[in-house]
């Protein structure tokens, strides 16, 4: 009977030592901290217009596209390194009536592209009293870019700017959808505030 007692405590010492069993933590994803929305003006001397844009976004000027000079010095990105996400933004001046229609066919199958994974897009025309109108297309799915948009001038049709939101991150709209709709709302206050300049 005396050995009962010692050999239980060996039993113990051996089992509580034995390499534990560890059961995986669910996959999360990370708390986003959303900065204040506070604007500031966007006047670039390289580009014909204005607009607001956040203070916590970038503006950074594409000095190459293909190891190419872009086709006009007003290509530039509105970079959002809290979200890791950039507005890319491409202007053109027009130079005659198939020039604009060019460009408004180039938008719209660039928006296309995403049909490919898209459940559906939303195409909205927009009119500011202004002297702006354009397109708003939403892109619905699993797709790199859910937000584009073009503008151009309502009288003499000379400027042409198209922007494409896309995030550096797997596509999963459930995820995204709390950042995407923190940054839609600046997209919107862009084109509420766009103005052309001469």
């Amino acid at each position: 009977m005396r050995s009962f007692p010692l050999v239980f405590c060996s039993l113990f010492v051996i089992i509580s030592c034995s390499d534990p069993v560890f059961t995986p933590k669910p996959r999360g994803f990370p708390k986003v901290i959303y900065p204040e929305k506070n604007y500031q003006p966007f006047d670039a001397e390289y580009c014909h217009f204005t607009f607001e844009y956040p203070e916590y976004a970038l503006i950074e000027r594409d000095t190459s596209f293909f190891n190419e000079r872009p086709a006009d010095p007003c290509w530039f990105d509105i970079y959002f390194p809290d979200f890791e996400c950039r507005l890319h933004c491409s202007y053109s001046p027009i130079a005659d009536r198939a020039s604009i229609d060019e460009l408004k066919t180039d938008a719209f199958k660039l928006t296309e592209w995403h049909n490919k994974k898209a459940i559906y897009i939303d195409d909205r025309p927009f009119r500011k009293s202004n002297n702006v109108q354009g397109i708003l297309f939403e892109v619905e799915g699993p797709v790199a870019s859910q937000v584009q948009f073009f503008v151009t001038d309502t009288l003499e049709q000379e400027h042409f700017l198209r922007c494409a939101l896309y995030f550096y991150a797997q596509a999963k709209p459930d995820s995204l959808a709390p950042v995407y709709d923190f940054i839609r709302k600046d997209v919107d206050r862009m084109i509420e505030t766009f103005e052309w300049v001469d």
